[in-house]
């Protein structure tokens, strides 16, 4: 299964201050919902950090997100496993396609592809 990135979500209802924060080690806003703020290096653009006040459609904040490019495919591998889906595989209205599942350390991992 081809990973293209992993973001660790940092929940925090102080977004605008850990923006300034996280600018000073390089970081620049790259996308912000208002409940989701995604801040990127300057330097590499894949390398990313999401705060998180509440997640808009799930009932937990995921701890990471990991994009994937075939959502479907890893949701089907982890449901024949039978591990604990947390929020399931949905079309959501910013783009992605994604369900949540719950790692063995009790992580909860958001696991999407872009449309």
């Amino acid at each position: 299964m081809y990973v293209r990135r992993i973001v660790p979500n940092v929940q925090s209802e102080a977004l605008e201050e850990s923006s300034e924060f996280y600018s000073l080690l390089g970081f620049e806003e790259v996308m912000n919902l208002g409940w989701i703020m995604t801040l990127a290096s300057t330097d590499n653009p894949a390398v990313q950090v999401s705060l998180m006040t509440s997640d808009k459609t799930a009932p937990v904040v995921p701890d990471m997100s990991i994009e994937v490019e075939d959502v479907d495919a890893a949701y089907a591998t982890v449901r024949k496993r039978g591990m604990e889906i947390v929020h399931p595989l949905t079309d959501e209205e910013w783009g992605v396609r994604r369900f949540f599942v719950r790692d063995p350390n009790g992580l909860v991992v958001n696991v999407l592809s872009h449309s």
